[in-house]
């Protein structure tokens, strides 16, 4: 597990699945940590929070990737960090014995762009769900989602109608984009800013509950 710092949550029984959620912009692997006991507060999944690997001069925390306009990530620093992110999930898969099929990936803002690109990539194996807080689906250059061979993946999105920072339009557009293709998909606004809602909590953790059983 040498390819990303992180940290973890075990469970309390034996996992039920592997929930491996990834920050925004600017915080690191303890930014998310205390979702884990919100979000499975019984403690049957294994839970993983890994850093992201850049450091930007003049910015604070951690990164994914640079960038250069909303929506559309910077391909090099993106490509790295994709590169990186999938070897630290393979690890993953390897140590805990936990598979793909048993796997979530989630994320807020910038940590939502991975985990729909590590969750949508062609050359990467198709998770349980996908839990997307506040992000988009990334538009760049090398990457093209696999919306046809992975409609077994569900999803949970929620965004605020009020972000500043990633549009609503994302959410809807990716809303659009995952019901053309048949994607089982939980989809929630609230009037909030660029944060996690509280309101949407309790629906996560059903959504959460349901999708490990």
């Amino acid at each position: 597990m040498a390819s990303l710092t992180y940290r973890e949550r075990a469970p309390a029984v034996q996992p039920a699945g592997l929930l491996v959620l990834h920050h925004g912009r600017g915080t690191d692997e303890l930014d998310l940590l205390p979702l884990a006991d919100v979000l499975d507060p019984q403690r049957r999944l294994h839970v993983v929070t890994p850093r992201a690997p850049l450091q930007l001069q003049g910015s604070p925390g951690y990164h994914w990737y640079v960038v250069p306009r909303v929506g559309h990530p910077d391909p090099d620093t993106f490509t790295a960090a994709y590169g990186v992110l999938a070897a630290f999930h393979d690890e993953l898969w390897e140590r805990t014995g936990i598979a793909p099929g048993q796997t979530i990936l989630g994320g807020f803002s910038m940590g939502t762009v991975m985990s729909y690109a590590l969750g949508l990539g062609p050359d990467r194996p198709a998770p349980k769900g996908l839990l997307a807080f506040s992000g988009f689906v990334p538009a760049v250059e090398g990457w093209e989602p696999d919306l046809s061979g992975r409609t077994g993946t569900r999803l949970f999105i929620a965004h605020g109608t009020n972000d500043p920072v990633i549009g609503v339009q994302f959410a809807r557009r990716a809303r659009e984009v995952f019901e053309a293709h048949g994607f089982p998909i939980e989809y929630h606004e609230s009037d909030a800013v660029h944060a996690i809602d509280p309101v949407v909590i309790g629906p996560a953790r059903a959504w959460l509950e349901a999708t490990i059983e």
